[in-house]
């Protein structure tokens, strides 16, 4: 038990801490309700639930939250398209995003899926100076999909 001032109570009854909260006009709240035995605060519920809130707020400010932002190539891409969907990529990775290329393919293009994953082997190795391979290339359906990272 811990009294409304932070000090040590002791152990004590449900019935004798309850009437300790009333007589002082505030709650009885189970601070750890899963310690043996469970710890009891006398605190106005209102203000702890608040406190708990900006608590979770402050936390949630200083995460950073990651995208994913996506490429996609076809199989007869130009160098020139192909240095163009690079450099896009190299902005993504330099902010902190994850980058998906994707290499799409249409129609008879399905016919010649394996050789032209080539694409994609160099799209990683021209970016391997700021990007690492999440996950290499895989064929998900009428695409071959690889994920990049920013090195650390």
């Amino acid at each position: 038990m811990i009294g409304e001032n932070g000090e040590q109570l002791g152990i004590m009854s449900a019935k004798d801490a309850y009437k300790l909260a009333k007589e002082a006009e505030l709650d009885l709240v189970k601070i750890a309700p899963t310690a043996k035995p469970p710890v009891c605060k006398i605190i106005d519920y209102g203000k702890y639930r608040y406190e708990l809130a900006r608590k979770e707020k402050e936390a949630k400010k200083k995460q950073k939250v990651i995208e994913i932002k996506e490429v996609r190539l076809s199989p007869n891409i130009d160098e020139n398209d192909l240095n163009t969907k690079m450099n896009n990529a190299r902005k993504f990775l330099e902010k902190g995003n994850k980058v998906k290329v994707t290499l799409r393919f249409r129609g008879r293009e399905m016919a010649h899926m394996s050789k032209t994953k080539y694409i994609l082997d160099d799209f990683a190795e021209k970016l391997a100076d700021i990007a690492a391979v999440d996950k290499p290339a895989k064929v998900e359906g009428r695409s071959i999909v690889l994920f990049l990272s920013a090195k650390r």
